[in-house]
């Protein structure tokens, strides 16, 4: 088991990781998530004992890493895939470590079985991939057969079924009853491997719970609705119904309600007595990474602007339409929509809070709005996109080429180039 206590990192001014406790139990796969910067790989290398805390302690099995006893036969790692000699084998990279923990040479043909690698052990590292050199960092953490292990990004640069493989490798270790501490930023893996997750913003802890109750915890799931599409009025007198019952009723775009506030039986019933047949009555639940979006909104260091890109853009050919922009892109708190919305992102996929209403959200209208407006505007850019702009750049290489029979003149030859008097 993995135990961190009151654990603190500071370089300098800057606070990496703040007081940060938590448990890794063995028998289950626990995810370590949080965004870039947060201090997920300074955490890792102090449980490793490649950082020293300046506050805190963080022990494996009761003992700080540096006093267990063989170290690499109880604990396996994988931080960093290209940390290996580039000029060694996969099998010799394998072996240094292998002799130098006192594992036998037969270990090393086995997991390189295990990781896949064993047609290509001969090569040299350098020539290998992302995906090769991922295989065999795993490799080195499974050398040992240790009961404790971490991994930073394992399927980065693995193909699908690398992942697959990755997922399926994780879970057999779990079952197994080893610790497996996993740091990802892919939430749809994350949501399939691990068991129990650890989430930290900006070096501090955020969650330490099963992924079921954090899901829970960070979403609000919701009731997709749909009525006869012939039949438009229909919806508009169930939106009205479940409104007055109680709900909140968010238009999707293709023509279904999105729900909250009431239970799916209760849905049912006022359909029924509104006299409204549906075609479709389904809870959604919200996924690993729309609960994880809303939990680290507030604890994310770097975002992206708008691209202020005003007279820099060529006009549109004839006939093409701009691109539709993203509703409440670039505002405070705006994350992108959850994957399980598959259609182009629209005013009511951004977001399943109760109280983010639009503004309009009846008027069919106003899908095409953003389309119409910014085609009004199409030829607002083209003066300050004129034709000489563009060609003034391709005037400068005349007054570049009089050094050239500036030089002629001198050397007596004047059709020479400018290469030549380059060289001199």
């Amino acid at each position: 088991m993995i135990e961190a206590v009151g654990l603190t990192k500071r370089y300098g001014d800057k606070t990496a990781v703040y007081n940060l406790s938590f448990q890794v139990r063995p028998g289950a796969v626990t995810g370590f998530l949080g965004p870039n910067g947060s201090g997920k790989s300074t955490t890792m290398r102090m449980i490793l004992g490649l950082d020293n805390p300046t506050a805190g302690h963080v022990t494996i099995g009761g003992y700080p890493y540096r006093r267990l006893p063989n170290a690499p036969r109880q604990v396996g790692a994988l931080l960093d895939a290209k940390a290996v000699h580039g000029g060694r084998s996969a099998r010799n990279h394998l072996l240094s470590l292998a002799q130098l923990a006192g594992i036998p040479a037969r270990r090393v043909d086995e997991v390189l079985g295990v990781v896949g690698l064993q047609d290509v052990a001969g090569r040299r590292s350098k020539g290998f991939s992302l995906g090769m050199g991922q295989r065999l960092g795993i490799a080195a953490a499974l050398l040992g057969d240790p009961q404790v292990l971490l991994f930073d990004e394992p399927v980065n640069g693995l193909d699908p079924e690398g992942i697959h493989w990755v997922r399926n490798l994780m879970k057999s270790l779990a079952a197994e009853g080893r610790t497996v501490f996993v740091s990802s930023h892919l939430m749809s893996e994350m949501a399939l491997t691990a068991d129990h997750l650890i989430v930290i913003g900006r070096g501090q802890l955020l969650a330490d719970m099963s992924v079921k109750d954090f899901i829970a915890a960070n979403s609000a799931g919701f009731a997709r609705v749909r009525t006869p599409d012939t039949e438009p009025q229909l919806r508009e007198k169930l939106a009205g119904a479940l409104t007055e019952a109680g709900g909140h009723v968010l238009p999707e775009q293709d023509g279904a309600l999105r729900v909250t506030g009431l239970p799916l039986p209760r849905i049912s019933d006022v359909a029924h007595a509104s006299d409204v047949r549906l075609w479709e009555l389904s809870p959604h639940q919200a996924s690993l990474e729309e609960a994880y979006m809303r939990m680290t909104q507030g604890a994310v260091d770097y975002r992206s602007t708008a691209d202020q890109k005003a007279g820099l853009q060529q006009p549109l050919p004839p006939g093409a339409q701009p691109p539709m922009p993203v509703p409440g892109q670039g505002q405070s708190g705006w994350y992108a929509p959850p994957p399980p919305q598959q259609a182009a992102p629209g005013p009511y996929g951004a977001s399943a809070d109760p109280g983010a209403a639009p503004a309009n959200p009846y008027a069919q209208p106003a899908a095409q709005a953003p389309q119409e407006a910014p085609a009004s505007q199409a030829p607002a850019p083209q003066p300050a996109v004129a034709p000489a702009p563009p060609q003034a750049p391709a005037q400068p290489p005349a007054p570049a080429q009089p050094p050239a029979p500036a030089a002629a003149p001198q050397d007596a030859a004047p059709a020479a180039p400018t290469k030549p008097e380059e060289a001199r």
